[in-house]
């Protein structure tokens, strides 16, 4: 390696006057510019090319949310999600303490194995609601009807900066679990345009009577 770039230096003597050399430059041309590489296509993934299933729902209402959701899973279906079918926005904290009210796509319908699938629920020492019940919303700027809804779902029906306060209707207790008080009254009233001004609720807790 010494003696190659030792002739390299005597030659580049030779010809310093004409042009510039680099005694560790390879005799033969090179070029700073980077020489472009080929990424062929990566090899098609079997799975990825598999086309996708399609399967019969099953009937899950009256079944545990747990039990529904293991026979969902073994019938190929992964995508799960529930609700409240109350209305009262609660959280499925532990499905074995909830059953399953409705489902989103009825039993016998054969549907792709990526849908989801959404279980209404209630606990197990409730009734299920004739029909479920979603929570309100406001829509076109106008205030919606939070009468018997939790105070929690009345809350999310508004804009996320909307002012909101709530009272006991039946006493001074504080508001602590909204999921567990239903509104009594609220202003505005429904229908009302909504531009951001406060909204007052008075509550009850569920298992008692607006005054």
């Amino acid at each position: 390696m010494r003696t190659r770039t030792l002739v390299a230096a005597l030659g580049c003597l030779t010809v310093l006057t004409l042009v510039g050399c680099d005694p560790a430059t390879p005799a033969t041309g090179s070029s700073d510019t980077p020489t472009a590489t080929t990424t062929a296509d990566p090899t098609p993934s079997p799975e990825r090319d598999k086309p996708v299933e399609r399967k019969v729902v099953a009937n899950f209402v009256g079944m545990g949310l747990q039990s529904a959701q293991d026979k969902a899973q073994a019938d190929g279906f992964y995508l799960l999600t529930s609700h409240d079918s109350a209305g009262r926005d609660r959280m499925q904290a532990l499905d074995r303490n909830w059953k399953v009210c409705s489902q989103n796509h009825e039993a016998g319908k054969t549907i792709r194995t990526d849908t989801k699938l959404d279980f209404g629920a209630v606990k197990l020492d409730e009734t299920c609601p004739a029909k479920d019940q979603r929570e309100p919303k406001a829509e076109g700027g106008e205030m919606p009807d939070l009468a018997r809804k939790s105070v929690k779902a009345a809350r999310g029906a508004l804009d996320s900066g909307t002012s909101v306060s709530v009272t006991d209707a039946g006493g001074d207790r504080m508001v602590l679990m909204e999921s567990n008080w239903q509104v009594c009254t609220q202003s505005p009233s429904p229908g009302a345009a909504l531009h951001g001004q406060p909204v007052e609720l008075t509550a009850v807790k569920f298992d008692e009577s607006c005054p």
